[in-house]
């Protein structure tokens, strides 16, 4: 037995609590696509022809059943089946493998013709080389159903109700607990053949699988609706983790459904109209409900949605059916079988009841041990040190520890709480505390955390909530998921046989997968281009060589196998730190996807250099001042506060970057540059280059931390502009522009208009019949003559 996380309770919240979010669209999305909430109705589909169940005597029991573990990673069933047999002759043998790698998980199960014989394997052996352990095992689901007076019925999940009636064939997953009963005699070996099979593969090869396989059980079901029987199928692309292990297959109106059919020659029956040929393929649309009808039940003629709601009402009735809302979302495995990791503050009584720990005994520490070695079952390595495994409790009992132990998410769930408060000892986090701080503001990461830590962490903290731990309900209010730093931009030209160069428009991928000429279909060969070998020609790059061969620029992410990883130590050597951080933030907008340049890094870092001897190399012709700033200097200063305020608190760091760029170039325009315009600007600059500005800010004579020091604050009356520029049209069209004060009115400014030499030459002898001034922006006048 495994410890598993109830998260399937809080599926509908977590759904929900989205929508109060500021997070992307598709990380929202991908959350929605992960719990995978679908409503529909859940239908009983009798069994027909089910093979008859064996006496609970005739069963396999558990004392016919051993557990063998600890078996070599290449032992398949059949070499297990030679190595138990020297103990008694072997009627089923099984080695389980893992569903994601294929690959073995070094234990198997065995069952004996007889009690004897298995009664005779229990203990240590030698099988393959390896002491393994041989014990009494339960009964596996998969070779044996329990018992049962009740007639056996296939239940299945749909969301489709409406289409029931063209419902024509049936598919379980390899691993449902019926399928035994099901298969018929004649075919109960083939099913048991391919079920073996489809246990060595993963889940994701079983469903993104083009060719799919499948094999008819014998067996037979009868549609609720319509009352034919119709055949069951096996099939490796049905999961037993969604819905109920069984589907029922429509191939009128579901593409996976109709491909399934065509290729085993399945009947396919139209049953909602609006496709050309549902024989061709499926029709997935909505359309008008037809061959639906019965002498209980008619939805022709019905839309989707109403017959989907008749249909659903009927199964109800009559007890064949309900209402049902299902998740793809499954309920959280948090065992490990493994030394590290929290263990469980949980043990055992002999009778099994499981006994928690006392506070006072929290947390439980792993044990200090040299070594950790598999134990050869399926426990875990805690599992053998049974000094640490068995204790007493106050009560002098004796128990047993458990030994799995917790994943890493035990800790990931929830560090920024304790992160907050990491010396407390008697609770996660101190009340006051979490009211102050929580939640967390902003969340940046990547979007490849969409799915686990973001969603594992929502649910913790939601229980937490209930537990009357946190406050609120959602853990992290605003996540920004940055952009993919990608190796830089790699340069492709073709050439052809003849080392001519080819032109990339004219290149596609030919039909052995090589590149070809689509003019001749003459193959090309790529050979790589260097950057200064390019002139850039509109959005693409060309040969300087011949401007008419195009080239094929891209960048792909960093990886050693391609070779464009880029060392940040090897940057830092050359141009320091606070340039290769500036530049990260200066390469564009946080959330994109950006190539790396090395050429951007060295304008980045002629930036800071350019600050530097703005304020410490007086040698640079531009000397510091003690004298008060002008009102064009205050002006570029506050524009440069407000423009960097502005654009930090949005996360456009590269905005921000540019503002205090414009500010330096303005400020190398100056005769000298007044100290009270630089302190504020070396406090700007200090999220962006702490190691810079801490030196600057020293140089400047200042005491402390500039990181100490409050943010400069924006002074809006030095924004205020006295002139504004206005553009003059004459018969609506732009003649001339020209200053004027930001406060004057109307007749000021024609005055001013009617002065300027640029319009006089289109007034001068002409009347003017109609002058209209937008106050601050411009000005037209209308002249006939």
């Amino acid at each position: 037995k495994q410890w598993m996380l109830k998260i399937t309770a809080y599926a509908d919240r977590l759904l929900d609590d989205l929508d109060d979010l500021d997070w992307p669209d598709s990380v929202k999305e991908m959350q929605r696509n992960w719990i995978g909430r679908s409503e529909g109705a859940e239908v009983s589909f009798a069994i027909d022809s089910a093979a008859p169940q064996q006496p609970a005597a005739e069963q396999d029991t558990e004392a016919d059943k051993v557990f063998v573990g600890g078996i070599p990673w290449k032992m398949d069933a059949d070499a297990l089946r030679e190595a138990m047999s020297e103990f008694g002759p072997v009627r089923d043998c099984n080695v389980v493998y893992d569903r994601e790698t294929g690959r073995s998980k070094g234990y198997g199960f065995v069952v004996f013709d007889n009690e004897a014989d298995a009664a005779n394997a229990i203990g240590q052996h030698d099988i393959g080389g390896r002491s393994c352990t041989v014990k009494t095992a339960i009964r596996s689901p998969r070779y044996a159903s329990p018992p049962s007076a009740e007639p056996l019925s296939l239940k299945v999940f749909t969301t489709r109700p409406d289409t029931l009636f063209g419902a024509t064939y049936m598919v379980v997953s390899p691993e449902h607990p019926l399928l035994d009963q099901i298969a018929s005699a004649e075919l109960k070996d083939d099913v048991k053949a391919y079920v073996e099979a489809a246990s060595r593969k993963s889940d994701l090869e079983r469903t993104e699988v083009k060719e799919k396989t499948g094999l008819f059980t014998g067996g037979y079901a009868v549609n609720p609706l319509t009352k034919n029987k119709i055949p069951i199928w096996v099939a490796d692309y049905v999961l037993a983790s969604y819905g109920t292990g069984a589907i029922m297959a429509v191939p009128a109106h579901d593409e996976r459904d109709h491909e399934f059919a065509k290729k085993f020659s399945l009947p396919i029956t139209e049953v909602v109209s609006g496709g050309e040929d549902v024989q061709e393929a499926a029709y997935t649309g909505d359309g008008k409900l037809v061959n639906s009808a019965s002498e209980e039940l008619d939805l022709n003629g019905m839309e989707v949605e109403a017959a989907k709601a008749k249909t659903t009402a009927y199964l109800q009735d009559k007890g064949l059916g309900e209402a049902k809302v299902n998740y793809k979302l499954r309920d959280w495995l948090f065992s490990r079988q493994r030394y590290w990791g929290e263990p469980f503050p949980i043990s055992f009584l002999d009778d099994g009841t499981a006994v928690a720990a006392s506070l006072d005994e929290l947390p439980v520490a792993l044990p200090e041990v040299e070594s950790y070695q598999p134990s050869g079952t399926t426990e875990g390595p805690l599992s053998t040190i049974s000094e640490w495994v068995n204790h007493q409790d106050e009560q002098g009992r004796a128990l047993r520890r458990e030994t799995n132990t917790m994943p890493q998410w035990a800790g990931s769930c929830w560090y920024y709480l304790r992160f907050l408060d990491p010396e407390n000892p008697g609770a996660p986090i101190d009340k006051k505390i979490e009211e102050y701080w929580m939640p967390v503001d902003l969340y940046c990461g990547g979007a490849e955390h969409a799915v686990l830590h973001l969603l594992y962490a929502r649910f913790w903290h939601k229980v937490l909530y209930d537990c009357g731990v946190v406050h609120t309900k959602e853990p992290f209010q605003r996540l920004v998921n940055q952009g993919l730093i990608l190796g830089p931009v790699e340069h492709t030209a073709y050439k052809d046989a003849d080392g001519g160069y080819v032109s990339a428009k004219f290149v596609t991928e030919g039909p052995d997968g090589g590149m070809m000429d689509k003019r001749s279909k003459a193959a090309v060969t790529a050979a790589a281009v260097r950057e200064e070998e390019l002139v850039k020609k509109g959005e693409a790059f060309a040969l300087k060589s011949d401007p008419e061969i195009r080239v094929v620029s891209k960048a792909v992410k960093m990886s050693k196998s391609k070779g464009n990883v880029v060392n940040p130590d090897d940057v830092v050597a050359a141009v320091g730190a606070d340039s290769l951080r500036l530049y990260l933030m200066f390469m564009g907008p946080l959330e994109q996807v950006k190539p790396w340049n090395t050429n951007g890094v060295d304008g980045v870092s002629r930036f800071l250099n350019r600050v530097w001897r703005l304020v410490v190399d007086e040698q640079a012709g531009i000397p510091l001042s003690e004298e008060p700033a002008s009102k064009e200097q205050l002006k570029a200063l506050h524009t440069c506060i407000k423009e960097v305020s502005s654009n930090t608190e949005r996360l456009g760091f590269n905005s921000a970057i540019a503002d205090m760029m414009q500010f330096i170039n303005a400020a190398y325009k100056w005769k000298s540059v007044p100290k009270e315009t630089v302190l504020p600007f070396i406090q700007l600059l200090n999220p962006y280059a702490p190691h810079m500005a801490e030196e600057l800010w020293e140089r400047m004579g200042q005491s402390g931390s500039v990181s100490d020091s409050s943010w400069p604050e924006v002074k809006e009356e030095y924004l205020v502009e006295d002139e504004v520029t206005v553009a003059v049209q004459v018969n609506g069209k732009v003649r001339a522009t020209v200053q004027v004060p930001a406060d004057a009115d109307q007749d000021s400014v024609m005055a001013i208009v009617e002065a300027t030499p640029a319009i006089q030459k289109w007034t001068e002898g002409k009347e003017i019949k109609k002058k209209i001034y937008v106050p601050g922006k411009i000005c037209n006048l209308v002249v006939v003559g």
